[in-house]
């Protein structure tokens, strides 16, 4: 009956009471033995989400470009069926050390894991090699659909992401990520002032920016795709650009010197916040391919600039209701009226983004 069972070696666990068991399965086995529930079936007959394909390329890109670095965490299944553990020794240390025997009609079902499992399966068709790799998953032995729905409900209830800043510093794969952190540790303005593992700033933080800010500040200025490779030139670029900005406005050169707390500035200033960095970046990216031979001396009408929360200029752009706003089209108005300030002319989706704004809070009232 050997020839109609699954086999693995497997260690034994109890939680709750119930047994559970970890297995080393092969990759090639994977998409043959687990299902995630179609589409169509209603959400409270699934004991899954629904399968979002366009996670699935990115996730299956960073197998195949990574065949020797890839890291992927157990995936979770139950087991619909009637399975047997086989202990190498009745007491002792190897007594929760065995051989689990499933049933190939036994059905599996994911609880936690299916755009893993989804991704393996695309990975393979570009590298089959990569079949005879493993990947841990845990089994559960199924007690029903309602048992099925609250342990994804349980294993996602307490899933915490890490913030954007501390997946910034710890991503050795992504050029511009390194690129940020450096800059975070030599440009004047960052170095010290950095925020690098939370993504958002408290009221009292001696941190002036985050160091996803300074990443996507970076990105919009250098107008570079993810994972594409940046030369030294670009950072040094990315660099004095920066330090340059910082020399030019006031309040900048006021923390820089400590003259003035981060606190102060972000409570007082739009140029002391993430929305105002990346809005920079935008604007200085179109600066200097517009003058690239003097587009230090053009910045320095952003020292000028009246940067107070208090300026109505910055309503419907950079704040709403008077407070300061991270959604993408306050960084884009907020970048048009930068690139105004500097002179320079708007593009056409740019354009149409400035009808969005209140005629009482438009160019005229910057002052």
């Amino acid at each position: 009956m050997e020839a109609f069972n699954y086999q693995f070696t497997a260690l034994r666990g109890m939680q709750a009471g119930r047994e559970y068991y970890t297995v080393m399965c092969p990759l090639k086995l994977i998409p043959k033995i687990f299902l995630f529930d179609e589409e169509e079936i209603p959400a409270e007959l699934r004991a899954q989400r629904v399968l979002n394909r366009a996670r699935i390329p990115e996730i299956a890109r960073y197998i195949i470009d990574n065949p020797t670095a890839y890291v992927f965490s157990s995936i979770t299944a139950s087991i619909d069926g009637n399975v047997r553990f086989e202990p190498r020794e009745a007491h002792g240390a190897e007594r929760n050390v065995g051989t689990l025997t499933v049933p190939m009609t036994a059905r599996f079902l994911i609880n936690d894991g299916q755009h893993r499992r989804a991704a393996i399966e695309e990975a393979l068709k570009a590298n089959p090699q990569l079949g005879d790799e493993t990947v841990s998953v845990v089994f559960f032995v199924d007690a029903g659909l309602e048992r099925s729905q609250q342990m994804f409900a349980d294993l996602n209830k307490h899933a915490v992401r890490p913030t954007r800043s501390i997946g910034i510093l710890y991503d050795r794969r992504d050029p511009m990520a390194q690129v940020a952190y450096r800059l975070s540790q030599q440009v004047p303005v960052f170095k010290g002032l950095t925020e690098i593992e939370k993504t958002t700033i408290s009221n009292r933080s001696t941190k002036l920016f985050t160091l996803s800010a300074i990443y996507q500040a970076t990105h919009a200025l250098l107008q570079s795709s993810r994972g594409a490779t940046l030369t030294r030139t670009d950072e040094d670029h990315a660099c004095e650009f920066w330090t340059v900005l910082g020399d030019v406005i006031p309040e900048w050169r006021q923390i820089i010197q400590r003259q003035v707390s981060a606190a102060q500035l972000r409570s007082e200033y739009v140029h002391a916040h993430g929305v105002a960095l990346h809005a920079f970046g935008i604007a200085g990216h179109s600066l200097v391919a517009t003058y690239p031979d003097d587009w230090r001396t053009r910045l320095n009408p952003l020292g000028t600039l009246n940067w107070l929360r208090t300026n109505p200029v910055w309503e419907g752009r950079a704040m709403y209701h008077g407070k300061m706003s991270k959604a993408g089209l306050s960084v884009q108005l907020t970048a048009n009226l930068i690139k105004q300030t500097l002179g320079l002319k708007l593009s056409a989706e740019e354009v149409a983004a400035e009808q969005q704004v209140k005629p009482t809070v438009k160019m005229r009232s910057v002052g």
